[in-house]
């Protein structure tokens, strides 16, 4: 492969106590929770919208905030998006959810349908109402690494190729893009094809006429796999996520399905009210933390949990995070957050939907505001402070 030695200057154009890399949910709740606790704080998205797969990726669903038992334990942050997802657009959320906050196995879990659309400009107006600045349609695309503490972050933009300065540094891409050009131990994952859009047809209308309920007349078009692989083009390899060619290939072939699926029918018994605006990826790469979530953490208690979780594809299913999940100790000042967070197997089944994702979105921010007053390393945090904000923040710490 021919390659060139490229050598330009590239001017500073702001320093920051925090800087987060991807505007997801998780990068979100790492803004608010650091923003909260007094850091000044840059939010960087490499789209012209907030939220990513729960918003352009139009995976439109927050995965469930109790045990299915009845018990409510994923709390803080996560619940409050979860709100502000319904304040001011459609919902399914069931009522005694709205009004009790608690249920029994025998009915429905506390999660809701909501408008991507809606939402993505709710935190929007959040991000402004809380005071974070936020860059868009910028790409944090590598890191300024001494020894293996991170100074700063090149980004690109139509501004052309500039660069941030800061103390401590969140990776909340999403696939730990700045965690592994940093030199993070990573781990790939794999992804079946799987491709979910938005439309209605004539039922979707019936059902809205019914029920004067917006949600009812936006459905999911989905082609491709389930969770577990069924629906994948049979002899087609697996996805990685991480390259470009994977990404336009996987990009390409779920729009062609959606294409073909719908091609055939009568023109005006259908619309597509949009596509999803990024790749609909579930696990791409996880950073090597300190300590590795997977089903063998499943009931066990941890003494340094920052966040009790339940199971979205099962009921009466627990687990606590270690903090050693969100940082790999060989690098000071970066931490993960989301679905890149050290998990495998079912571990990382259950860390990467929206709800945890915000759970490690608001650890990650608080922790980062710690390191960054108290002059440390991010594995230098003392667990029991850490802890004690978290609860003060409604985060329930053990199961």
């Amino acid at each position: 492969m021919e390659k060139f030695i490229e050598t330009r200057e590239v001017p500073c154009i702001g320093e920051y106590d925090i800087i987060i890399a991807g505007g997801g949910i998780a990068g979100v709740a790492a803004a608010l929770a650091a923003r909260r606790l007094g850091s000044k704080v840059l939010l960087i998205e490499k789209s012209v919208m907030l939220g990513g797969l729960a918003t352009l990726g139009l995976i439109s669903w927050y995965e469930p905030l109790c045990d299915g038992s009845g018990r409510h334990i994923i709390k803080g942050i996560s619940e409050e998006l979860l709100l502000l997802s319904i304040q001011y657009g459609p919902d399914d959320l069931p009522a005694h959810w709205k009004t009790e906050k608690k249920g029994d196995s025998k009915l429905r879990r506390y999660a809701t349908h909501y408008s991507p659309t809606i939402f993505a400009l709710v935190l929007n107006d959040l991000m402004s109402k809380e005071g974070i600045d936020v860059r868009l349609d910028m790409i944090a695309s590598y890191p300024i690494m001494e020894q293996n503490r991170c100074t700063g972050l090149i980004v690109e933009s139509k501004s052309g190729r500039e660069f941030f300065k800061a103390d401590v540094f969140i990776d909340a891409t999403g696939d730990a893009d700045i965690l592994y050009r940093g030199g993070v131990p990573c781990v790939q994952g794999e992804n079946f094809l799987s491709y979910v859009a938005h439309g209605f047809g004539p039922k979707d209308v019936e059902k809205y006429t019914e029920t004067k309920d917006a949600l009812r007349i936006r459905r999911w078009m989905a082609c491709g796999s389930n969770l577990y692989g069924v629906g994948h083009p049979e002899g087609l390899h697996k996805f990685a996520g991480t390259n470009n060619e994977d990404v336009t290939e996987f990009v390409r072939m779920g729009q062609q399905m959606l294409f073909d699926k719908i091609k055939d029918e009568p023109p005006k018994d259908r619309d597509i009210i949009t596509i999803p605006g990024m790749a609909q990826y579930r696990t791409t790469r996880h950073i090597q933390g300190e300590y590795e979530l997977t089903i063998n953490d499943e009931e066990k208690h941890h003494e340094d949990s920052i966040g009790a979780i339940g199971d979205f594809r099962k009921r009466h299913v627990h687990y606590e995070i270690p903090y050693g999940c969100l940082y790999n100790k060989e690098f000071p000042n970066m931490l993960a957050a989301g679905r890149i967070v050290s998990a495998s197997g079912d571990g990382w089944e259950v860390t990467r939907v929206i709800p945890v994702a915000a759970l490690t979105g608001q650890v990650a921010g608080t922790a980062a505001h710690l390191a960054c007053t108290n002059n440390q390393s991010v594995a230098d945090n003392d667990i029991s402070v850490l802890q004690n904000l978290l609860v003060e923040q409604g985060i329930m710490l053990h199961f």
